[in-house]
């Protein structure tokens, strides 16, 4: 099965903290994904990135952390011992302890859900769709599209039109 990536694009996320009250209500008042609000108001949604070389995957001595079909990093709380090792190499301080379930978790890209071909909630509550679910070539162009929005104007390829209408009308074109 091909691998799927969960992108955040963190211009396009509004702040709204759907994602995270979904998936509060998902995991039983556990959220994966967490709203935080930086100094200058920018909203930063903080997920795992289920990394390609997931260094969680590397240090669980137990191998309760692995990575699925869809390509999900995911932890089998059966086989977790909470030695917190995934917590230590994290980039993203993603993993925590549950109590409830006496074990590491994390997010999972909704598991059960994807089981029923279903999106993740994230993505698929998204009110701004800033969350993205898909192969690689999707999310990618989705990506490449997004970003050719902002690039302002002065910075594009001008278009062999607006190229002869910037020289007619006396504008330099460096």
């Amino acid at each position: 099965m091909e691998r799927k990536y969960l992108y955040v694009d963190y211009l396009t996320c509004i702040g709204c903290e759907t994602c995270q009250t979904v998936c509060d209500f998902i995991h039983n008042g556990n959220p994966y994904i967490r709203i935080y609000v930086t100094e200058n108001k920018q909203y930063v949604p903080i997920n795992c990135k289920h990394c390609d070389d997931a260094p969680c995957i590397k240090v669980c001595p137990t191998h309760a952390i692995y990575r699925d079909e869809d390509g999900a990093v995911r932890i089998a709380e059966n086989k977790c011992i909470g030695c917190l090792a995934c917590l230590q190499v994290c980039p993203y301080g993603v993993p925590f302890y549950s109590l409830k379930v006496k074990a590491i978790t994390k997010c999972d890209m909704c598991a059960e859900r994807r089981e029923e071909g279903l999106e993740p909630a994230c993505a698929e509550m998204c009110p701004a769709e800033a969350i993205q679910y898909g192969p690689l070539e999707m999310v990618l162009e989705l990506v490449n599209e997004r970003r050719a929005k902002n690039i302002p104007e002065h910075q594009r390829e001008l278009t062999e039109e607006e190229l002869r209408k910037s020289i007619s009308s006396g504008y330099k074109v460096f």
